[in-house]
């Protein structure tokens, strides 16, 4: 919980810095590639500030209520990010991007006048997106440090791996949102300099419409993700099988009835299990037994934090018919 914070932070102070500045550098040149920059560092921002308040909101201590908690407040202000933020910015960038492709003109910017110094504005634009490749590149080393801890503590093949199975949304949101931002960065940069350099305007325009598609098809990936941990996921299945494994081969245990697990927050699964145990143990031993079990299994995989083990009486479940 504490990585993810951190990388939130992180990545709120680098965006709201790099959305004032792209935002003036609009402002000189009046750049489409700009404003759809402007665009997405302002989602951006918008975007740690929701993750921050789900970081907040899940730490609540569990109610009447909530029994479990309040872990799954990551998963639902993640979606919101992608819905709200990347959706909208990413239509209004490529929209302004469409506009500026089918009436292209030229912009003739006014000189700026700076400490007794006059320049092109157009400086402005390569400064502003140079530093924010820069502070990107920070935010990005951050997040990209936190998900390869997880993805090496899980014993993940890749980051392609860890997209589809990770229950820490933080991290791979903000992961994912350095990443587009990035490329964005990199691609207005192409997009000013092509169109400063060869007079044509459509570079630049197309620059626009590229990272309003960006940003749309990180806002649909994301909200998929996290519509498999709303609804409730259960643990990868080699994860999965092999706590099934552990409880199958406990001392005592006869049959595996029923095993199911559950995200009830980011990194937090609960296992439900319906086990037989031994006839000839008496209730206090099927006590101790069950007792060590879920001692074995929150020491198998850290991200079990509730145990439920409903004990069955052999001789009834035999006698049930097939179904």
């Amino acid at each position: 919980m504490a990585s993810s914070k951190s990388v939130v932070i992180a990545a709120l102070i680098a965006n709201g810095a790099i959305a004032v500045l792209k935002f003036i550098g609009y402002l000189l040149t009046l750049s489409p590639a700009m404003l759809s920059e402007t665009y997405h560092s302002i989602s951006d921002t918008g975007n740690q500030v929701f993750l921050l308040i789900g970081i907040r909101y899940s730490g609540r201590e569990a109610t009447r209520g909530h029994p479990f908690g309040y872990g799954k407040a990551q998963f639902f202000y993640s979606f919101l990010v992608s819905v709200l933020l990347f959706g909208i910015a990413g239509w209004e960038s490529a929209k302004h991007g469409y506009n500026a492709l089918m009436n292209p003109h030229v912009e003739h910017a006014k000189p700026v006048h700076l400490l007794g110094q006059t320049f092109d504005p157009v400086y402005v634009n390569y400064a502003v997106l140079i530093g924010a490749i820069l502070f990107e590149s920070y935010a990005f080393i951050k997040a990209y440090k936190a998900m390869k801890i997880e993805i090496n503590r899980r014993d993940w093949s890749g980051f392609r791996e860890a997209f589809r199975k990770t229950s820490d949304v933080t991290t791979l949101t903000a992961l994912t949102e350095d990443t587009i931002a990035l490329g964005g960065a990199g691609i207005a940069l192409l997009g000013v300099y092509l169109s400063r350099a060869t007079g044509n305007p459509m570079y630049d325009a197309a620059s626009a419409l590229l990272i309003g598609l960006m940003l749309m098809g990180f806002a649909i990936a994301l909200a998929w993700e996290n519509k498999r941990l709303l609804l409730g996921e259960s643990l990868p299945e080699e994860e999965e099988n092999d706590l099934r494994t552990m409880l199958k081969k406990s001392e005592g245990v006869t049959e595996i009835i029923d095993f199911r697990t559950v995200y009830f927050g980011s990194g937090k699964v609960i296992i439900t299990a319906d086990v037989a145990f031994d006839p000839e143990l008496d209730t206090g031993e099927i006590d101790d037994r069950i007792t060590q079990i879920e001692n074995e299994m929150f020491d198998a995989n850290d991200h079990v934090k509730k145990v439920y083990i409903e004990p069955e009486v052999q001789e009834e479940t035999a006698s049930q018919p097939v179904v």
